[in-house]
């Protein structure tokens, strides 16, 4: 045989290894949002790979409400089309209990289970069995500039309440240089701005139902709280404030155009990092109150979870174990800084005092989701869980519904009145429907 010849014999077979190798890859498709920590882990997935090259990425990264849309479009159809999904601590529980998701209890033993921050391993645990890894964890809190603080001659109690966060706001607000007060959300949608104003109406004594799951938008404290909003925004917000949800709200935190933000403890990184232009006067409080118990402040986990429906559930737990793991915040740390990895998830993050050093907001973040109760999220008694959720699934396509009207109350689209008026009359008419009254 030649040298040629066996060359020739060498690299085909070179080829057919190679061919076999590819065709037993598998691709995990993977349905995030796109929220910074989100893009950040997509650039982080070369180690995995290296490790796992028999395991392929692709990723499907959407705005928060389309991607909740798709989602439960395809988990509810049991279309398959994805492997591994971000959803949150309102899906979990209900997908899990309807046998839409993989239980991840098998994750291995260096995963360490017991590590997941009781609060936040609570929200994704059914019947013991554990449906999605949280990837971050976070409630609310209010960031603010120091500087224009100072300015307005005003101090931040770490406890403020809705009244002192209405005062600085307007002391604030200076629009000629484009420097507004407050920033809060306002997008419709029920992780937009009905996660804000549903955690702020529980410390105004609101409710979305009593007892007997009646709707409460007819009630004297859901009219309070709906008027102290609008109101404070429509002195001290930026213009549009309706169109802006999370990211449209911290990039304008980030441009140095707002004295207050009222937001995730996970916006804390970015705010006082590269990208901020105010890094270096960011102060951080506790949710507001009106003395009734009850703080603004939520509890929510952005979580990767496996649908029952992927054809790759071998793989797909070996890419979440790795995403959620103590391994990718040290990644995480290595190449951006301890302040910049993902926050709120495991118990061993708030005792290692790198992260301490680094992160300022650290022990606000843990007071912050700690003090969130979704058992018992109201001053009255409710029948749901869940603080800035109604923990069931009509929730969804009701809480989208109220969100457009309340933010056409902040466009000014609609009155106040009419905007409770229709709220009230939809949600009754959902709930009849679903048969809960």
């Amino acid at each position: 045989m030649t040298k040629m010849n066996r060359a020739l014999m060498g690299a085909t077979a070179l080829c057919m290894v190679a061919g076999v190798a590819s065709a037993q890859q598998t691709t995990l498709t993977i349905a995030t949002v796109n929220n910074g920590d989100m893009i950040r882990m997509q650039g982080m997935t070369d180690s995995f790979t290296e490790a796992n090259p028999d395991i392929a990425l692709e990723w499907v990264t959407l705005e928060e409400n389309v991607l909740r849309q798709r989602v439960t479009t395809d988990i509810a159809t049991n279309g398959g089309q994805y492997d591994v999904m971000t959803i949150g601590t309102y899906e979990v529980p209900i997908w899990g209990r309807q046998g839409w998701l993989t239980s991840l209890n098998d994750l291995p033993a260096e995963w360490n289970k017991d590590d997941i921050l009781p609060a936040i391993a609570g929200g994704l645990t059914v019947d013991g069995e554990l449906y999605a890894a949280p990837f971050y964890g976070e409630s609310s809190m209010v960031m603010y500039r120091t500087d224009l603080m100072e300015e307005a001659g005003l101090e931040m109690p770490e406890a403020p309440t809705w009244e002192f966060i209405r005062e600085a706001a307007a002391a604030m607000t200076d629009e000629e240089a484009e420097i507004y007060g407050i920033c809060a959300r306002g997008k419709a949608g029920w992780g937009e701005n009905m996660a804000f104003l549903t955690a702020m109406a529980n410390s105004f004594g609101a409710r979305w139902f009593d007892e007997e799951w009646n709707a409460q938008f007819d009630q004297p404290e859901w009219r309070e709280t709906l008027e102290f909003y609008t109101g404070m925004m429509e002195e001290s917000g930026p213009p549009g404030a309706s169109n802006n949800g999370f990211n449209e709200n911290l990039a304008l935190f980030q441009q140095g155009k707002c004295g207050m933000w009222i937001d995730a403890t996970v916006a804390a990184s970015f705010v006082t990092g590269a990208d901020s232009t105010v890094a270096d006067q960011v102060g951080f409080a506790l949710a507001p109150d009106t003395g009734l118990g009850k703080r603004g402040n939520w509890l929510w986990a952005w979580s990767l979870a496996i649908p029952a429906s992927t054809d790759a559930p071998e793989a797909a737990k070996t890419f979440v174990a790795w995403a959620t793991s103590n391994e990718y915040t040290e990644l995480v740390a290595e190449a951006e800084g301890w302040a910049n990895v993902p926050p709120g998830t495991r118990t061993s993050l708030y005792e290692n005092e790198e992260y301490l050093s680094a992160a300022p907001f650290a022990e606000m973040t843990l007071q912050s989701i700690e003090s969130a109760d979704p058992t018992n999220p109201t001053v009255d008694p409710v029948p749901y869980t869940g603080v800035q959720f109604v923990a069931i699934p009509e929730f969804q396509g009701i809480g989208t519904a109220v969100g457009q009207q309340f933010s056409a109350a902040l466009a000014g689209t609609t009155s106040i009145d009419d905007a409770l008026a229709t709220a009230q009359q939809l949600t009754t008419d959902e709930m009849e429907d679903a048969g809960y009254n």
